[in-house]
């Protein structure tokens, strides 16, 4: 099949699951232009490795977040925003950006749990990320490139800290 009898095909699913390139990017970027960057990246990525795409080996959301996932951590990693001092810590407004449902007073312990995911490096952003989608621990592993015992310890140790900093927050509005 030629590039351009892809094309329609292509679009449609990316269209279905633009959702996932959103959240991603909206993950990943530390302003809106970034994001914007990102998703146009994301997107050509996505239509370059299109041809190689198996549906017989994997959904299209898992060959889909694996692209968006690589891609937006290799570009963290370039412009080395995994450093916790040059990230911007999640806030309630990314919500529109990631495509949620927008929140309009987020009580204290949400605001500790955007902060928390925002200091997380970019493989465990993308695990927490892949997490709260609820994704199996076989597909979260699948397109992390990762064995699932080493998704279910990393899980393990994130919620463990988690735990310990929510405990600590406050549990009424800000």
């Amino acid at each position: 099949m030629t590039a351009r009898q892809h094309q329609p095909r292509f679009e449609a699913l990316l269209h279905e699951h633009r959702r996932i390139v959103f959240k991603v990017a909206g993950l990943y970027s530390r302003s809106a232009a970034d994001r914007d960057d990102l998703v146009q990246e994301i997107s050509v990525q996505l239509w370059r490795s299109f041809g190689g795409y198996d549906e017989a080996r994997a959904k299209f959301s898992t060959w889909l977040y694996r692209i968006a996932l690589n891609v937006a951590i290799s570009q963290a990693r370039r412009a080395r925003w995994a450093d916790a001092d040059r990230c911007e810590p999640l806030q309630p407004h990314h919500l529109e950006t990631i495509g949620g449902e927008p929140v309009a007073e987020p009580d204290a312990r949400l605001q500790a749990l955007y902060a928390f995911i925002g200091q997380l490096d970019p493989l465990n952003r993308a695990l927490i990320l892949l997490y709260l989608e609820d994704r199996s621990y076989a597909e979260i592993a699948d397109v992390l490139g990762i064995s699932e015992t080493n998704v279910a310890t990393k899980l393990s140790r994130i919620k463990q800290t988690l735990r310990g900093q929510m405990l600590d927050a406050p549990t009424t509005g800000a």
